[in-house]
């Protein structure tokens, strides 16, 4: 399985196939069929805002998250995400890496239209330093970086059909990213498997 190493330090590594076709279009195409697709509002500088994107919480029952002033309790694991969880664990177990990943945070994006603002994923809920999976599914997008301290320029880390992205411990300490609008045709599903650990 082809892997690109986009950081040494932190590790950030992309590697593609994950799945093959034509069982990734299958799962793209049985996600956004079967899953009851959320549009929560979040309060970002003192305003109620209904995300740009549709998203779903999944994991563990006990797995709760609080971003941006509120509070997700998590859906239960559906077969479809539940086989992927297993297959990212086991492709991260071939290269040495434990995962133990209670819940993930599923984004359907339509179009290139819709998007993630710039962010870490460094709540504490998920611990200092986390192990970040993301699996992408659907139309190729570019998900931009950029250092926290300006140390370098920021860059694009190109998200094909059937990819999973590392961000391992320290990307979310030195690192943002965002899903910045593009006029990219196409559905895109992304699943990021995470441990919740408080």
């Amino acid at each position: 399985m082809p892997t690109e190493i986009l950081l040494h330090d932190p590790p950030l590594w992309l590697t593609t196939p994950l799945l093959g076709e034509p069982a990734a279009t299958a799962r793209l195409h049985r996600l956004d069929a079967a899953l009851d697709w959320q549009r929560p509002t979040l309060r970002l500088y003192g305003h109620e805002h209904v995300i740009p994107r549709a998203q779903i919480w999944m994991g563990d029952a006990e797995a709760h998250y609080r971003y941006s002033g509120r509070d997700f309790h998590p859906e239960p694991w559906h077969p479809a995400v539940a086989e992927l969880r297993e297959r990212v664990i086991a492709v991260l177990a071939d290269r040495g890496i434990h995962a133990g990943f209670n819940s993930a945070l599923l984004n359907r994006y339509a179009d290139g239209e819709e998007r993630m603002g710039w962010h870490s994923d460094d709540e504490p809920e998920l611990g200092p330093d986390p192990l970040i999976a993301a699996v992408s599914l659907g139309a190729e997008r570019p998900l931009r970086f950029r250092w926290r301290d300006r140390r370098g320029p920021a860059f694009n880390a190109w998200l094909p059909h059937d990819s999973l992205l590392v961000m391992g411990p320290g990307v979310q300490r030195t690192l943002q990213h965002a899903l910045l609008p593009r006029r990219i045709p196409g559905l895109r599903i992304s699943l990021t498997f995470r441990c919740i650990t408080g």
